[in-house]
């Protein structure tokens, strides 16, 4: 911001001219009369290039208002959260570590309606696509994270921010359910319960901003293994490469059947590759070095984006578009939440356990999942599970005890059901053995509690956990230990840096991997 001229001698904004210079001179050596302002004017050249740069300069200002407020006005807002309590303060969106939730609407309102009737979304719809982004505080790497839609969780308690009714908590439902009756909100409520996470911010986009984008662009190069028809999505390819932009894109992404055995992580890997093949087409394209294509791009996603409170402005957006232009395409991975055939019903799917709780401590612990061996950056967060608070010393008993007799119950009451294989993981390598595990009520606090006799056995157990000696508490009716968790997600790290183990698969692909995927056996065509 500017600030005010000060006045020097005087406060006098001009200098003072010399009383004869205001009239003409009677002195014939000075040749002929001639107002002397005139002489001491700015020559032609020079007023002209100055009134080219004050046109010049007008117009960039009132183009960057234009842009500024279209792309403004472009945005739709809604609620981060449904009710549930953030215990993180509000993420610097520059410099921070920062986690986005990425939907894609099955809506059939407005421009979506060719795509099916209202009868074919419900309330605010289901998610297509569920995608949680992670950029690390250094801006080097992402991880995103794709949900399957078929895949089974318990749904908190949600209100909807608009209407202020609240629905009640719902078990073993599909998870791009969690939106379609309190908003985007309860979605990413659902997606921190699953995790330990706390996303930050949300983006949601419906079937047109695929259309807009990807002729925006230019079209995407994806890939085959062999000629295929999808009746059902309208995406017919032949084997190989093709460019696919407008309606194709559209199919590509929503097709369920084309891919692999025709299931849901199938489709899942068709659309990683296809954002894949999009990230490389922006690099390669320098279009967010070109403020032109930038601006086409930002006026496309921002007329058919909803995003969250905290991030509907342009200034943010472009701040988070400025720190994903420099990242390696080697340093995005994309990752599927490991799954298996449900329990309940084979036609859908549950966490694969212990792959799942594996992955989701990495993430809280904001590892590099393409080289999980990496040191973390200095910069980033913390892992949630570590306590600030001193561990409790190993217990001095008199005499020795065989710890895998030692009965040990895990009661979960963090409101993330990942939280019990983590915890008993951890019991298991440090030697405890006879373990159990018990339905809670939730709870804020993480607490071991011990029957008579086994306050030794708790305080190894804490130890192992990093759980404080102030929340080790003797328990009439509990017998052996029980390691009560909270939402504080206290515990569960033994030394808290200790290497992470992950799946040696857990990647699908990286952004610079071109990738052809498999063709359905039952679509190919001839």
């Amino acid at each position: 911001m500017s600030r005010p001229r000060e006045d020097r001698a005087g406060g006098a904004g001009f200098p003072a001219r010399p009383g004869h210079a205001a009239r003409h001179t009677d002195d014939p050596s000075l040749g002929p009369a001639r107002h002397l302002g005139s002489a001491r004017g700015m020559p032609g050249w020079l007023k002209i290039g100055t009134a080219v740069v004050s046109i010049l300069l007008v117009g960039v200002i009132a183009f960057g208002a234009y842009w500024a407020i279209r792309l403004q006005g472009n945005i739709t807002k809604a609620s981060l959260g449904a009710g549930s309590e953030k215990t993180e303060g509000a993420v610097d969106d520059s410099r921070d570590r920062m986690q986005i939730l990425v939907l894609g609407s099955d809506t059939r309102d407005g421009k979506n309606s060719q795509y099916g009737g209202a009868g074919d979304s419900t309330g605010y719809g289901h998610s297509d696509v569920m995608m949680l982004l992670d950029i690390s505080a250094d801006n080097k790497r992402v991880n995103v994270i794709s949900f399957p839609r078929d895949l089974l969780v318990d749904i908190p308690k949600c209100t909807d921010q608009e209407t202020k009714r609240e629905f009640p908590a719902q078990k073993n439902v599909m998870i791009n359910a969690a939106m379609s009756e309190a908003g985007i909100g309860c979605a990413v409520d659902t997606v921190n319960k699953l995790t330990g996470l706390e996303i930050d911010h949300f983006m949601m986009a419906d079937f047109n901003s695929v259309k807009e984008l990807s002729n925006t662009v230019g079209g995407v190069d994806v890939c085959i293994s062999d000629a295929v028809y999808d009746p059902d999505s309208g995406l017919r390819l032949p084997k190989g490469t093709s460019k696919v932009q407008g309606e194709q894109a559209l199919a590509f992404l929503r097709a369920r059947h084309a891919f692999a055995d025709g299931g849901d992580l199938g489709r899942i890997k068709g659309q990683q590759g296809f954002l894949s093949a999009l990230v490389r087409k922006i690099k390669d394209d320098g279009t967010l070095s070109n403020p032109a294509k930038t601006l086409q791009i930002a006026d496309v996603v921002t007329k058919n984006l909803t995003i969250d409170e905290g991030m509907a402005s342009v200034p943010t957006l472009l701040t988070v578009a400025n720190r994903l232009k420099n990242i390696d395409v080697g340093k995005v991975a994309f990752v599927a939440v490991p799954t298996a055939p449900a329990v309940s019903d084979v036609n859908r799917l549950q966490l694969a356990e212990p792959a799942a709780s594996q992955l989701f401590a990495a993430m809280r612990k904001d590892i590099d999942l393409t080289d999980p061996t990496a040191t973390p950056s200095p910069s980033a967060s913390p892992d949630a599970g570590a306590s600030a608070s001193a561990e409790p010393a190993p217990s001095q008993s008199a005499a020795a005890y065989d710890k895998a007799v030692q009965p040990v119950t895990v009661a979960n009451g963090s409101g993330v059901p990942a939280r019990t294989q983590e915890i008993i993981k951890v019991l298991t390598t440090g030697g405890f053995t006879q373990l159990g595990q018990l339905a809670a009520r939730p709870v804020a606090a993480t607490a071991v509690y011990y029957g008579a006799g086994y306050g030794d056995v708790a305080a190894d157990v804490a130890t192992l956990l990093g759980i404080p000696a102030a929340q080790v508490l003797p328990a009439a009716g509990v017998n052996g230990v029980q390691v009560y968790l909270g939402s504080d997600l206290v515990g569960g790290t033994a030394s808290g840096d200790g290497p992470v183990e992950l799946p040696s698969d857990i990647v699908n692909q990286t952004a610079g991997d071109v990738v052809c995927q498999q063709a359905n056996p039952a679509l190919i065509t001839r």
